[in-house]
């Protein structure tokens, strides 16, 4: 969708707006939040006292105001009765994902005329009066709303897990829970790490890590389901400490050298995720809490990698990784056996 969208739809569920809400509208579809997190910790009090006094409501739960920001109310979050520091945490690492341009603000500005035929409380006059005083007194952030709502602003790739978080908010369990996800090569494993990590403030393990080394690399090890992981060194430095709420380590495999290169700490922590193929590998047991499948289709999974790897890596992937992956996954019904069959967050 176009900026010019957004600002419709912004217009039609608001039709009390000013100038200013539309200023203020465009310096956040243009800049997200990163304006509003100069101090953290005065963030997270402001936020406290801002969600603790507002009710809860079955309201909208997303704005979108462009095709990557969107506005999360708060009544509805907790209405939905997820974790506050959940929506805290989506808040603050979304302003490390995207840092907003002026000439994006700029753009979002000059498309305001276009849908002012939408509005009922001013007009072009009117609006271009408003502006040139704004730019006159320098670009900066709004802080008028005409209707005041409480929200938090947050990078959307956050609100394709919604469903998920849902999910991982009903399991009831005392000390650390442990999150698998596996999936096919370029379906966004890695990614959905890394947001959920950053919702949960949880520690991650890469299957990366226990690539094959090479005296293992055998005919017969290579044809077996699920064979292209280290599994008996993740069995020995993971499966024993995972679930335990204390730090420890494991060894890193370096590709580069074909070899271990160095060790990984994995602290403490409430939440622990395992990502990446082979991570609900059967050699492993019950170990995880939550499984997630990650998928994507065949066109686009080489697309991805093409893009990501260069030619000579995709046809090594299409020839021998994926098929090796494919068989893994029919052999052990590795998708039927998840708890979420889960889409790139992109």
């Amino acid at each position: 969708m176009k900026i010019q969208d957004y600002l419709t739809e912004h217009i039609k569920k608001h039709p009390s707006v000013m100038p200013q809400d539309i200023v203020k509208f465009c310096y956040q579809a243009a800049f997200g939040a990163e304006h509003l997190l100069s101090d953290v910790a005065a963030a997270r009090r402001y936020f406290d006292a801002e969600f603790d006094a507002t009710s809860p409501h079955m309201g909208e739960l997303v704005e979108c105001l462009s095709n990557d920001i969107a506005r999360v109310d708060l009544g509805a979050w907790k209405q939905m009765g997820l974790p506050k520091e959940w929506l805290f945490h989506m808040f603050v690492a979304s302003t490390n994902f995207r840092k907003g341009q002026i000439s994006d603000f700029e753009e979002h500005l000059s498309c305001v005329d276009g849908v002012l035929h939408e509005a009922l409380n001013f007009g072009s006059e009117e609006w271009h009066r408003y502006l040139d005083q704004y730019k006159a007194n320098g670009i900066g952030a709004v802080h008028r709303n005409a209707e005041k709502p409480a929200y938090r602003l947050v990078d959307r790739r956050f609100l394709k897990m919604l469903d998920l978080l849902r999910c991982l908010s009903q399991i009831k369990k005392d000390g650390v829970k442990v999150i698998a996800i596996d999936g096919r090569a370029a379906s966004g494993k890695t990614t959905l790490a890394e947001l959920l990590s950053s919702v949960l403030n949880a520690e991650t393990i890469h299957m990366d890590d226990f690539f094959l080394p090479p005296e293992l690399r055998t005919r017969e090890r290579l044809e077996e389901a699920g064979g292209n992981i280290h599994y008996e060194r993740f069995c020995e430095e993971v499966i024993p400490f995972v679930g335990k709420n204390e730090s420890f380590s494991y060894g890193v495999f370096d590709c580069s050298q074909m070899a271990l290169n160095g060790k990984r700490t994995i602290s403490a922590s409430e939440w622990r995720i395992v990502e990446g193929s082979y991570s609900h590998h059967p050699k492993f047991g019950d170990y995880a809490d939550f499984k997630v499948f990650c998928t994507v289709s065949g066109e686009e999974q080489m697309l991805r990698i093409l893009k990501r790897n260069g030619e000579r890596m995709a046809e090594l992937f299409r020839t021998r990784w994926i098929p090796m992956e494919e068989t893994y996954f029919s052999a052990f019904k590795i998708s039927d056996g998840s708890d979420s069959v889960f889409g790139s967050v992109g």
